[in-house]
């Protein structure tokens, strides 16, 4: 049975009487000091006040599944709070500490960072007075294929030179940008998968460069996606992340709950869509009757229920054999969830913005902005096809050996 504890009840009502009360209504607040500032990648006030209040009423970085951080939830508890954040996401889940890229950073330092790595960067991840990026995604190869990356990481004494370009680094603009976790190659010559490694780059490096962001369907997003060069960027040994040759490694342990979290999110999106779906056809008179009473509309509602009810499913599900025997395990199930509920949202909000007309394309309703952001979840942390081609092939595996 797919249930939630007595304890992933409690921080549901917590989380979803937070949203209720703080996040909701000042998301108008939120897009006022953004408009104010003039800056896209502003730091506005109302996000460091939800911060501070969700940190006082213990609803702080309920990702993390250590007990020593946060309230050491399941993936399965976590899941639904993800949801729940996800409807809201300029907003919500840095309220709550729960961004990416940041999530999925401080898992690796808390499973791969030295004491060092820890008490420089960890412990303000954790109190959300740092930002980080992670920078693995190359311009100039198929990075959706890591063992492409081309970043060179040459030994030289007693660290290592990087030379190379990055982009799409999410946080890259972030006001609070203090670190890195960057991937290159540091043996061209080793077994495919042992080539890569992942180092510990603090901002302000000498020869580290964040060249400019990347807007995103337009958008230019708070945290930015910033394009990186790396010109003889000297990083000491120590900072190499569990040691030479173990950057696939990391990153697949790095990506699968974080796909996780992308995809309950997505969910939260889509349920937000259909709302907003059926406030507006209940309140729109064509040719007479209301949208509502249109069986196009109505097959729309259905559809999108039945499509968001199954999506949901299939991810807990997946976070049920996370926690049960391990990502790793899991990683067809996490694949199968990553191709299908950013597909859900993007079909309930595409006609959750044709019920609305005009004002759906506009910036009156987050329905254009979440369309492009849901868009995105298609290629992030690994594209449709690069999971396609997995599922395909463990689905193969089975009948090979009979």
């Amino acid at each position: 049975m797919l249930e939630t504890t007595e304890r992933g009840r409690e921080y549901h009502e917590r989380v979803s009487a937070f949203m209720e009360e703080l996040v909701y209504p000042n998301e108008r607040v939120y897009d006022e000091q953004m408009r104010a500032a003039g800056n896209p990648h502003h730091q506005p006030q109302i996000l460091e006040d939800l911060k501070a209040e969700a940190k006082k009423r213990g609803l702080w970085n309920l990702f993390h599944p250590h007990p020593e951080w946060g309230p050491g939830l399941t993936n399965l508890e976590y899941a639904p709070l993800a949801e729940l954040m996800g409807r809201s996401p300029r907003i919500a889940p840095e309220a709550f500490n729960c961004n990416a890229p940041d999530t999925g950073n401080m898992e690796v330092f808390t499973l791969f960072g030295t004491e060092e790595h820890k008490e420089k960067y960890l412990n303000p991840l954790l109190d959300g007075t740092m930002a980080s990026g992670f920078a693995m995604t190359e311009p100039a190869v198929a990075s959706a294929d890591a063992t492409n990356i081309e970043l060179s990481m040459k030994r030289d004494g007693d660290g290592y030179r990087l030379n190379g370009r990055k982009w799409f680094t999410s946080n890259g603009m972030h006001p609070y940008l203090g670190v890195l976790i960057v991937m290159g190659k540091t043996d061209p010559e080793a077994e495919v998968h042992r080539q890569q490694s992942m180092m510990v780059v603090p901002v302000g490096a000498e020869g580290l460069t964040i060249l400019r962001n990347l807007s995103v369907f337009g958008y230019e997003d708070r945290e930015g996606h910033a394009e990186v060069v790396f010109d003889n960027v000297y990083v000491p040994a120590k900072d190499v992340l569990k040691g030479e040759g173990e950057g696939f490694a990391i990153s697949q342990a790095r990506l699968g709950p974080g796909r996780i979290h992308h995809c309950m999110r997505a969910i939260g999106m889509a349920e937000r869509a259909l709302e907003l779906m059926c406030e507006r056809a209940e309140s729109r008179v064509l040719f007479g009757s209301k949208l509502s009473e249109k069986a196009n509309i109505q097959d729309w509602i259905a559809e999108s229920r039945t499509e968001i009810d199954m999506a949901r499913l299939l991810t807990l599900h997946a976070a049920d054999m996370m926690d049960k025997v391990g990502n790793k395990e899991a990683r067809t199930l996490i694949s199968e969830i990553k191709i299908a509920a950013p597909k859900v949202a993007l079909k309930v909000i595409d006609r959750a913005i044709q019920v609305h007309g005009g004002g759906g394309v506009t910036g009156d309703f987050p329905l254009a902005e979440m369309y492009a952001h849901a868009r995105t979840l298609r290629i992030v942390d690994g594209p449709d096809e690069v999971h396609k081609r997995g599922i395909a092939r463990a689905e193969l595996k089975k009948y090979r050996k009979r």
